[in-house]
């Protein structure tokens, strides 16, 4: 039986059969695809996420800085006019910054797979990688901060009005490095793996006024600068990457930290113990005396980080340390920053006269062991930072139950009562009368 001819296609027409065959999938491909880009217009407005699109508007972008709001926030309603002016501008950087925003509060499942506890939280999203942002929050220092995200890791300083432009531009809200005749090989792993916390540059060319500005006599030198507490200081090596990284880490906090709310959040990832000086009041005249002796031990004992606070301007975290209103101060103590603190015996509080010694002797009798562990009476470190939401929460509960209260009264019937009837009965007939 003869078998019928194979049928031949000329080179051109089996193209075109290969082309009708995956047309069908172009077709339906092709929207998706355009859907996907045009979805996120990059047009300097914040974007709206929710539920199906916040995945992909972070990995659209190599940068977005996300406010996880709740309608009902007071702060929230404040903050958002300043995202608004901050978006335009950051939207235009190289690469851009996209300001995104998402009502934590009814997308729930959002707002709980990034661990928000409060409103409002910022975010910012690095290729994908989330970070807390604890920067200021009107646009243009905002936009200031945000500058540093999208900055190359280690920047290169070819002159004296170099250096001062670049510590002018990079304000207040980071630490800065300057590497002083050091090869930019020498810092780049430390700057990619700090580059959210700190400024890194290296500077080759440079006059005696910059050595005399920052205080460093021969090179190679890194100098760690901290424009917000006008504090500086100098390392010379050894430059192998254990010695520059635990350089580096102990000098993102100033010498001297002042405890606030937002200073507590920089401690999060640093395993060190806090000498706590709690003071009356960090503003009077005294306090800046104790406050001058404290950075003199600190440069000597980085090991530890000190920091201070004024019972004026924190009560409770202040009361945590069985501090009051009648307790001699200032008074110093030691504090693993969760659960637990120490005491120096015969250290309970610092006379005016001779300070400087009264504060090494605390740090020896730390160091030889002679301390009382205690409790401490209040939230831990992330307890603190967590106690102002809660405050709110229940002031919000509270207020939500009188409201609810105060609609079940106002719409409350009044009982029928014998006669009720019979009385609305005789009006409607008076009336007819």
């Amino acid at each position: 039986m003869a078998s019928s001819p194979l049928p031949i296609y000329s080179s051109s027409s089996y193209l075109q059969r290969r082309v009708l065959l995956l047309l069908p999938l172009l077709l339906l491909s092709s929207p998706i695809a355009a859907a996907s880009e045009n979805q996120f217009k990059l047009d300097g407005k914040v974007l709206e996420l929710h539920d199906s699109n916040f995945n992909a508007a972070i990995s659209n972008f190599d940068y977005v800085l996300v406010d996880f709001y709740a309608p009902w926030c007071g702060h929230c309603k404040r903050l958002a006019p300043e995202l608004d002016k901050a978006a335009p501008i950051l939207a235009g950087l190289n690469p851009p910054v996209v300001v995104a925003k998402v009502d934590a509060d009814k997308y729930r499942k959002i707002g709980s797979e990034h661990d928000i506890d409060g409103y409002p939280t910022l975010k910012v999203f690095m290729h994908g990688v989330p970070t807390e942002y604890n920067g200021p929050r009107k646009a243009d220092l905002l936009i200031q901060f945000l500058t540093k995200f999208v900055a190359p890791a280690v920047t290169n300083l070819s002159s004296d009005s170099a250096i001062k432009s670049f510590i002018e531009s990079a304000g207040v809200n980071f630490p800065v490095f300057i590497g002083f005749g050091l090869n930019e090989s020498m810092i780049s792993n430390m700057a990619a793996k700090y580059k959210k916390k700190a400024w890194f540059s290296v500077a080759n060319d440079f006059s005696e006024d910059i050595m005399s500005l920052y205080d460093f006599d021969k090179v190679p030198a890194l100098a760690a600068i901290h424009p917000a507490y006008n504090e500086q200081s100098i390392f010379y090596g050894p430059f192998e990457e254990k010695f520059l990284e635990d350089y580096i880490k102990q000098s993102l906090i100033p010498l001297v930290l002042p405890i606030s709310l937002d200073s507590l959040k920089s401690l999060r990832d640093d395993q060190r113990k806090v000498v706590v000086t709690i003071l009356e009041d960090e503003e009077d005249d005294k306090s800046k005396g104790v406050i001058k002796v404290l950075k003199a031990a600190a440069s000597a004992n980085r090991d530890l980080i000190f920091g201070y606070v004024g019972f004026k301007q924190w009560e409770e975290f202040v009361e945590s340390f069985e501090v009051y209103k009648k307790t001699p101060l200032p008074k110093m103590v030691v504090w693993d920053g969760d659960e637990q603190y120490s005491t120096v015996i015969g250290s309970e509080s610092i006379e005016e006269n001779d300070m400087g010694t009264q504060v090494s002797r605390f740090l020896e009798g730390y160091r030889e062991g002679n301390v009382i562990q205690k409790q401490i009476s209040g939230p831990t470190l992330v307890g603190f930072i967590n106690s102002q939401f809660g405050v709110r929460i229940a002031l919000i509960l509270i207020f939500v139950v009188v409201v609810m209260a105060m609609i079940l009264f106002m719409t409350k019937e009044e009982p029928l009562t014998v006669g009720t009837r019979d009385q609305s009965d005789d009006v409607r007939t008076d009336k007819e009368d």
